[in-house]
């Protein structure tokens, strides 16, 4: 049975800032049920606060516990991993506020890591630092792997690629924390106090969202509304557990599923 959600920001609820026929009914319909859910994306760029600012403007009535970041996941997976640590951010202010309330300095003073996370305006001379303290010991995290991110004008270099650039020059591989790493899977879970086998994991992208479902134990939907096409299912060695059109035809797949556990 089908409990709680995860839901993908990007291409399932918005679509260059617009909401995607549907989808804020559905969500309205999640919050006046009170069933558990979170919006999940590896966008780092941005706090849950300004994603909440954002997505109330056209509709959605959500809250900020209701979004969940690569930039959370990340400043989480640091504090498990050494807390009290320090890092070199380079980013914007959503990863830099997601590392502080976890206790972590930020200062590019002998830090113990390296973060990489998005931003529209990535400077050469932060790069280049980022790399030398990499290449001196500091141990490289990134907030995702995603190679492009969607703009207005179609997309722009995105972490993936930036931290490509760092790892050539460094040698050095970043550990990348948000979808498809379980990590960011399993600490939204823990959020939710929800089991993965009573999860949904909605996504547009068969490399991030249905991949990090599958591998987390969720069942997963594939919705055809954001980047990936039934062709690009194709390309894959695994597939998800339902494809529709748009989150508003979620509502027919979960009644079938009860249906069918009754």
């Amino acid at each position: 049975m089908i409990a709680a959600h995860l839901l993908d920001m990007d291409g399932v609820l918005v679509r260059g800032g617009k909401p995607i026929e549907g989808s804020v009914d559905y969500v309205a319909g999640l919050v006046a049920r009170d069933e558990p859910f979170q919006i999940f994306t590896n966008n780092s760029r941005y706090t849950p606060e300004d994603h909440v600012s954002r997505l109330r403007a056209v509709g959605f009535p959500v809250l900020p516990e209701h979004i969940y970041t690569s930039a959370l996941a990340t400043a989480r997976f640091v504090a498990l991993q050494k807390p009290g640590a320090s890092a070199y951010v380079i980013g914007a202010h959503g990863l830099v506020e997601a590392l502080r309330r976890e206790g972590c300095r930020v200062t590019e003073f002998a830090p113990d890591y390296v973060v990489l996370g998005d931003t529209t305006s990535y400077h050469y001379e932060q790069i280049a630092t980022g790399a030398e303290l990499v290449a001196k010991g500091a141990w490289f995290l990134a907030t995702n792997p995603d190679a492009t991110g969607p703009t207005e004008r179609g997309f722009h270099p995105a972490c993936g690629a930036v931290a490509a650039l760092i790892e050539k020059a460094t040698g050095r591989q970043p550990y990348f924390i948000g979808k498809p790493n379980p990590f960011m899977m399993r600490s939204a879970l823990e959020r939710l106090g929800a089991a993965a086998a009573d999860t949904i994991m909605v996504g547009d992208r068969m490399d991030t969202d249905v991949l990090a479902g599958l591998e987390s134990g969720l069942m997963t939907a594939l919705v055809l509304s954001g980047l990936s096409t039934r062709v690009d299912i194709e390309r894959f060695s695994f597939r998800p557990h339902h494809v529709i059109e748009r989150l508003a035809d979620l509502d027919k797949v979960i009644a079938d599923e009860r249906d069918r556990h009754r």
